[in-house]
């Protein structure tokens, strides 16, 4: 008698049925082709932004369109097994070649789209922009006729191919290399980041920067899907120090590589709002608090440093040193933290947000209400505290440009490193806090604090604690903005708002970059306040479109960019609690299977 198999028949089959090698060569050759036409002209007239005029010289969006194609071209190739080119995917040679592909037709498509839009048909194409634009088809048609990485049940939907065909299998064992080499190959990872990152912030119009969003985006997730990342994983993890050193090096040097004001302020403002972040992330991430008016911590930092620090709007008088207005800054916000946190952590959940987020709301009113004619004249109300003063320390004054190695450091890029300095405080207080015992248990109260309490855990001092340490971090990285900013005003901490910082894009940054993680909070942070801040022109449309990449992150990655294992098990299905099939078990283990069935 036979039996009916258990498992449904897996297969590897391709979403567009082509020939494997066909598949492949026309890949290469779609990547070639948009390479090629990168050097050629893409309009008539200078009108777009870029100068896609010259031919011989890429320029603009049309470098973006060279630099997805070489991608392309390179994790193709690495499917010949063409010798040097292996180390490429170890974790897939197909799924890393489909979003690369995706894309350079994402980077070359908007951009044919937005010649046409902005000069008035595409009859404003010149024939670089067809042969890049056909080459992208090419390539993408080539590339979804590869067979998946991952097999898929033969009657599965479209969408379901599609997923599994861009999801790469688990990386291999990595080859052993010499300490020396794996060291080179962090810096030089590092050293790719900050030209990443210094590209993006130094892109000077909006269409560059939609241009570079859409091929980073689809760049990260071809290496990611081929395993480089979990490599360098790896390596940071066993070399901690030297990727910590390497990260820092990196980040000192950004300001360096930015000739314009803007952009290195923009850079500052990035790290203060990742500060914040980070401290939110042991409230939220850690001890598990949803706290939505952590931005009023912020914003009391902000208000204690500004009163003290000398300027003629502030009604209090005094001027204190450098040091002693960030104390007070933090020493204000931890107060507060606790003063708040003491009669409201005996909540939970929707309550101890409600309280929180009506605090959020009580700073605001308040701050307003101090103007001398609804109360004390203490904040100057909806004025605020303008021309506070640069802050100096050892005689250096922030405010001035100083020559370092021959490079001009100006306001913003001393203001970056300083707060470069508080954030690296910050990181090493969230990474000895949360490796602590308190850390730990922390986390107990975070995942079930009925069980946390029964194991003879005090919840509450804990979650006081949590509060109280983020709060000073806020106020920390408050003392600082103060001064970026010039002036403290009340509309500047609100739960939301079309700028950040505020608490509803603080706790997204958290959610978005991975609750409980160092390097989560500082991604998401930076991604959420660059966005806004280079694509002011969709101010309006701001909220909106904000709404759909959290709705579109919680159906695709819930557990955020940057993920602990803990996350991963959580939100993803591992196959753990399934029964094994009896022929897939040794012999004599049939029948634990079958009691376990």
């Amino acid at each position: 008698m036979t039996t009916k198999p258990s498992k449904i028949a897996k297969s590897h089959t391709a979403i567009i049925p082509l020939p494997a090698a066909t598949a492949r060569a026309v890949t290469v050759a779609g990547a070639a082709l948009a390479l090629a036409g990168t050097f050629l002209a893409w309009t008539w007239t200078s009108e777009f932004p870029g100068d896609l005029t010259v031919t011989g010289y890429p320029g603009g969006l049309q470098v973006l369109t060279l630099v997805g194609a070489v991608l392309t071209l390179l994790f193709a190739l690495s499917g010949y097994h063409v010798r040097g080119l292996g180390w490429l995917t170890p974790g897939g040679t197909n799924s890393p070649v489909r979003l690369s592909a995706l894309g350079v037709f994402g980077t070359t498509g908007y951009t044919i789209g937005a010649i046409s839009y902005e000069l008035g048909g595409v009859v404003n194409l010149e024939p670089g922009a067809w042969v890049s634009g056909g080459g992208a088809v090419l390539a993408v048609i080539g590339a979804l006729g590869l067979p998946a990485d991952q097999p898929h049940d033969e009657d599965a939907g479209p969408w379901a191919k599609l997923r599994n065909a861009l999801t790469a299998p688990e990386p291999g064992r990595a080859k052993a290399l010499s300490s020396w080499a794996e060291i080179l190959i962090i810096t030089a990872a590092f050293g790719i980041g900050l030209w990443v990152f210094s590209y993006g912030i130094a892109t000077e119009y909006s269409e560059l920067f939609i241009g570079f969003v859409v091929l980073a985006a689809f760049a990260f997730s071809a290496v990611l899907r081929a395993g480089l990342i979990k490599r360098l994983s790896a390596l940071t993890a066993k070399h901690r120090n030297v990727t910590l050193a390497a990260a820092f090096a990196a980040a000192i040097c950004f300001p360096f590589t930015q000739s314009n004001d803007q952009f290195a302020l923009i850079g500052a403002n990035i790290l203060i709002f990742a500060t914040v972040a980070l401290g939110l992330n042991v409230v939220v991430g850690l001890a598990g608090l949803l706290d939505l008016g952590y931005v009023a911590f912020l914003g009391v930092g902000a208000y204690a440093a500004a009163l003290v620090s000398g300027s003629p709007q502030s009604t209090i008088g005094v001027h204190f040193p450098f040091w002693a207005a960030v104390l007070t800054g933090v020493a204000a916000s931890l107060v507060f933290g606790v003063l708040i946190g003491a009669p409201t952590l005996r909540l939970r959940g929707d309550y101890l947000a409600i309280v929180t987020l009506g605090f959020g709301e009580i700073f605001r009113i308040t701050m307003n209400s101090l103007n001398g004619t609804s109360g004390p004249d203490v904040t100057n109300g909806s004025n605020g505290i303008p021309n506070i003063p640069d802050l100096e320390l050892f005689g250096f004054n922030f405010g001035v440009p100083h020559d370092v190695l021959g490079f001009q450091l100006t306001r913003p890029g001393n203001y970056y490193l300083l707060m470069l300095l508080f954030t690296a405080i910050v990181v090493l207080v969230f990474r000895r806090s949360a490796e602590s015992r308190i850390g730990r248990a922390w986390v107990a109260i975070r995942e079930d604090e009925t069980a946390a309490t029964a194991m003879g855990i005090n919840g509450f001092r804990l979650k006081l604690l949590a509060f109280a340490l983020g709060a000073a971090l806020a106020g920390l990285a408050g003392s600082v903005q103060a001064h970026v900013s010039y002036s403290v005003t009340p509309e500047q901490y609100q739960f939301a708002g079309s700028v950040p910082p505020n608490s509803a894009f603080l706790l997204a940054a958290v959610i978005l970059g991975g609750m409980g993680t160092i390097s989560g909070p500082l991604i998401g942070a930076a991604l959420l306040y660059l966005i806004p801040a280079k694509l002011q022109f969709m101010a309006d449309y701001q909220l909106l479109l904000f709404g759909i990449a959290l709705m579109l992150l919680m159906r695709f990655r819930p557990e955020g960019l940057v993920a602990d294992r803990r996350k991963q098990l959580e939100f993803h299905e591992t196959g753990q609690t399934d029964v094994p099939d009896a022929a897939t078990l040794p012999e004599g283990a049939t029948g634990v299977a079958k009691a376990g069935a």
